[in-house]
Order: C-alpha cells, then sequence, then structure tokens
C-alpha cells in the first residue's frame, strides 16, 4: 500500500511525500517542519520517519526548511552534484547538510531503501533544475514541476507513470491582464519559466497511456489561474485522448491534500 499526500503546492511552499510501511520520502522542503509533520501526523505519519529527500532545484519555495530538516533528523538529500554544489553555499542550507549529501546524476537510476528514482533535466531558470521519475516498490510516480516547456525526456518520463504530479501553472489569458510586471510576465511564459495550462494540457495527450491511473496538477499560480480552469483543460485533453477514467485532482496551495493509497494487492 502506498500513501501519496500533496502537503503543499505552490510559490507558497512545496513539499510532497511518498510512503508505506517500509520506506518514505518527501519531495522538495518549502514548508515548515511543524506544518509538515501536523500534515503527516493527520494520517498518524511523523516527520521524523521520513527516510530521505529528493529535491529538484534551490529555489526557496522548494528547499526554504531542507537545512532545518537535514540538521535535526540527519535524513539523507538526493540532489544532483550542481545541485548540491548550489546548496552548499545556499542560505538555507549552507553547513546543515552534513553527512547527509548523496549525488544523482540525471538519466541515471538510484536505488535507496528499495526506492528506485531517476532524476531528469528540465528547463527552468535555476541552476540544475530535474524531475523524477520514482518506482516505489512497483508504484511509479513522475513528478513535474517548474518547467518551462515540455521536452521529449518530459513526455518520454510521464509516458512511464501511473501517477503524475505535473505543473499547470497559468491561465495565459488571466496572466495577460494580470496585475504582474512585463519582466515577470516575460519570465512566467519563457522556456524556462513555468508550464501554462495549455502547454500541460498538451503534455498529457502526449503521455496518456492505458497505464496511467491518476493525475495531480500542481504549482498552480494564486494569480494567474484557478483550480476549475486548470482541471477543465487537463480533464477536456485526458477525455480526448480516451483518459476518461483517469484521477484527475488540481492540488491545493496553502493545505495538504486528501491523502491518497494506491494498493496494486487490492485494486
Amino acid at each position: 500500500m502506498t500513501r501519496f499526500i500533496s502537503l503543499s503546492s505552490g510559490s507558497n511552499g512545496n513539499c510532497y511525500y511518498i510512503g508505506n510501511d517500509d520506506a518514505s520520502l518527501l519531495i522538495d522542503f518549502g514548508i515548515g517542519g511543524r506544518t509538515v509533520n501536523r500534515r503527516l501526523g493527520a494520517h498518524d505519519l511523523a516527520l521524523k520517519d521520513v527516510d530521505m529527500v529528493l529535491v529538484t532545484h534551490e529555489h526557496m519555495d522548494h528547499i526554504r526548511y531542507l537545512g532545518g530538516f537535514t540538521e535535526r533528523f540527519q535524513k539523507v538529500v538526493f540532489a544532483t552534484t550542481e545541485l548540491h554544489k548550489v546548496l552548499e553555499r545556499h542560505f538555507c542550507t549552507v553547513g546543515k547538510l552534513g553527512g547527509c549529501v548523496r549525488e544523482t546524476t540525471p538519466g541515471v537510476e538510484t536505488e535507496c531503501m528499495g526506492v528506485k528514482f531517476t532524476p531528469f533535466s528540465v528547463p527552468h531558470d535555476a541552476r540544475d533544475t530535474v524531475g523524477y521519475y520514482i518506482d516505489f516498490f512497483g508504484e511509479t510516480f513522475t513528478v513535474v514541476t517548474d518547467i518551462g516547456m515540455v521536452t521529449d525526456d518530459v513526455v518520454k518520463y510521464c509516458s512511464m507513470a501511473s501517477h503524475l504530479i505535473v505543473e499547470s501553472n497559468y491561465d495565459p489569458g488571466m496572466l495577460v491582464t494580470g496585475p504582474y510586471t512585463p519582466e515577470l510576465k516575460r519570465r512566467i511564459m519563457e522556456n524556462r519559466g513555468h508550464l501554462s495550462n495549455e502547454q500541460t494540457a498538451d503534455l498529457l495527450k502526449r503521455s496518456y497511456h492505458e497505464g496511467l491511473e491518476s493525475v495531480f496538477l500542481c504549482h498552480l499560480s494564486a494569480n494567474n489561474n484557478t483550480p476549475s480552469i486548470a482541471f477543465d483543460s487537463a480533464r477536456a485533453a485526458l477525455n480526448s485522448v480516451g483518459g476518461e477514467e483517469v484521477t484527475l485532482y488540481a492540488l491545493p496551495r496553502r493545505e495538504a491534500s486528501p491523502l491518497f493509497i494506491f494498493d496494486r494487492t487490492n485494486p
């Protein structure tokens, strides 16, 4: 039985939990440890029992509280070699990772406690941003957040997973007519920015396969998107390629999602 919870998703902070009775991990650590522990505790889980953290990139909303967690619990932190160089100097993590560092290479599988995962490079305006393909004891996830454009690798790894955690950041019309500065609008829409609802819909069409069970839309903008707009765009895309039965959920920004349980032994 595999558990998935989005503990927070958006520019306010990002953190996702995947676990079972044998191992557990967090993807990014952008919210406070007490908040993580409280949200896990609602499902009889505890932060101290998390075994590892997989880091996507160094932006604050993804690593703000990573240093405090590793300093307290001494759990391993997986990131690419280049990203670890950044973390060594970043004020959130400098001097706090110690012996927790484990280096990964894009395109190369790593295994820890029976969990297998492969980072893959994605375009974003950070040093070495990656997505993750995770084989969690046979339950497969692909995580793609903070990405400016869809690449062949993104389609490849999304096509391999049963569960997608994929960015659907903004509605183009809302962004263009919204309050952001022209510079920030360009940054978001450029190829190293974020995915629009339309880009995410196109990704779902290109990567849909019969083994796809669920799609979780993540990192929705508070100002340039709504859960209903993102959901409707993704739902139409999935339905157009035969994915009517795929579970679709727009993850909340400032609170935890429900607990999702996947159990291949009891379909």
